[in-house]
């Protein structure tokens, strides 16, 4: 029995440093997320982000590492959106999507937060991403998708992703035709999704 607790405790004298590590550098990668949300809710057209302020790979790889932790940072709410709105889909359908909730960071109609774009709605049950409404878990079972949506996260973040949507602040399934989008422009399409923005310019 004493030789079980020696072994723990050693196992745990060791794997507590790689632990804080891991935990310091979400937490970094989260503060950083903050900033630079702010910084596309306020500069729309803002450059990519420089080396010393863009969220590294292994910092977003830090952050929610099992995809169960509540959705109150930039990069979960982000890659959880990634992931459950294209789940199954290609790299585009899954980068077109963080395109479209960058695209509507601080768009008249729609909130300044990463979190508060994905959570819209909910307030009222008419929620803008279905997945955060459809009253399911919200916890991720694929580890390796999830993975390349944080990765998408982050290069969405950091401004290094070409929005392939050209400006698009609505997208939907292409297998169905909602009459909403009969008030939009089609900007562009993907093999899962087809893409629109105001007449206008105005959300709604």
């Amino acid at each position: 029995m004493r030789l079980i607790t020696i072994v723990t405790c050693l196992a745990l004298s060791l794997c507590s440093p790689l632990v804080a590590g891991s935990e310091g550098k979400a937490q970094v990668a989260e503060e950083k997320a903050q900033a630079l949300e702010q910084k596309a809710a306020a500069q729309p057209d803002a450059p990519s982000a420089s080396k010393s302020k863009a969220i590294s790979q292994p910092e977003a790889q830090a952050v929610d590492p099992a995809g169960q932790a509540a959705l109150d940072d930039a990069i979960t709410c982000m890659a959880r959106s990634i992931y459950w709105e294209s789940k199954g889909g290609k790299a585009p359908d899954m980068e077109a999507v963080a395109s479209v909730v960058m695209n509507r960071l601080g768009h008249e109609g729609f909130p300044d937060t990463v979190c508060g774009v994905v959570k819209q709605g909910s307030e009222t049950g008419n929620c803008q991403f279905s997945w955060w409404c459809d009253g399911r878990s919200d916890s991720v079972q694929e580890e390796a998708r999830y993975a390349i949506a944080k990765e998408i996260a982050r290069k969405a973040l950091n401004r290094q992703l070409d929005d392939r949507t050209r400006g698009a602040l609505y997208f939907h399934d292409r297998h169905v035709s909602p009459d909403w989008a009969r008030g939009y422009v089609k900007t562009t399409e993907t093999s899962d999704f087809l893409f629109y923005k105001p007449r206008n310019g105005t959300a709604r």
